[in-house]
């Protein structure tokens, strides 16, 4: 006789105030609370989800330390401006015209938001195995790395990091500590190198201990991982970049053209 195999157990194992914490963010993400708007009352919040004062609470402070939402004990909790960003791929990735901004900027600006990039670190190491794939380069091949920190408004909003070839990059402004005059696109049209397709592979990932200090994040939340790869005349892979941001302050738009 054939035993019938055990229906999964679907049951929510995080604590009451992370499962709160979770539909109060996707009511802020899907727009249903938008910035500025206040939240629900704590007996609102009560009933709906049939806790205690002190498990509202909990949930509450959940997002303001994801800086979800700002406010203090006995006030009224609102959702935070600007927070929620959505990205839109394609506008990064034109070459800056002559004096112009880097393209990422340009994108913030239109938000009223600061924005600017600093440094963190340049030099030759071995990139990570899907790295190393895209850029077709051997197992035991070192890469340029350029690491960036960019920031909106001064809070941590992606980590970037980049890899080059160093046939390419040897020798050129790529090689330098500090930001690229017009971004990496206007630089490798430079060099002869004109970017001609770009491939995204997006997922989803819980961050390593170097993203979840350097974005400051406050819990395990997944971030997203952006590999995105830079094809030049030939389908000559020219550049990897690997983008990670907080998974919940951020979407990603794309838009496509029927052939």
């Amino acid at each position: 006789m054939t035993v019938p195999k055990a229906e999964p157990d679907a049951t929510d194992r995080r604590s009451l105030h992370e499962r709160i914490a979770a539909d109060l963010r996707d009511d802020i993400m899907t727009g249903e609370l938008p910035p500025g708007v206040s939240l629900p009352s704590t007996a609102q919040l009560k009933t709906r989800f049939d806790a205690s004062n002190a498990t509202v609470q909990k949930a509450l402070q959940l997002l303001k330390d994801e800086r979800l939402v700002v406010g203090r004990a006995g006030a009224a909790v609102t959702v935070r401006e600007h927070r929620q960003r959505t990205v839109r791929p394609a506008a990064s990735l034109a070459p800056a015209g002559p004096g112009q901004p880097y393209p990422w900027l340009t994108e913030a600006a239109k938000h009223g938001t600061h924005a600017r990039s600093t440094v963190l670190d340049v030099g030759e190491r071995r990139p990570p195995a899907d790295v190393r794939a895209a850029l077709g380069l051997p197992e035991d091949a070192t890469a340029l790395v350029r690491t960036q920190l960019l920031l909106v408004d001064d809070e941590p909003a992606e980590l970037v990091t980049s890899y080059y070839p160093l046939a390419i990059a040897r020798g050129t402004a790529l090689m330098d500590r500090r930001r690229i005059k017009g971004g990496t696109p206007a630089l490798l049209t430079e060099l002869g190198h004109p970017p001609r397709r770009s491939v995204d592979r997006v997922s989803a990932r819980i961050p390593t201990q170097e993203q979840y200090q350097a974005l400051r994040l406050t819990s395990g939340m997944p971030v997203l991982r952006t590999l995105r790869v830079v094809h030049s005349d030939g389908e000559r892979p020219v550049e990897a970049t690997v983008m990670v941001k907080a998974g919940h302050l951020y979407e990603l738009q794309y838009e496509f053209v029927p052939q």
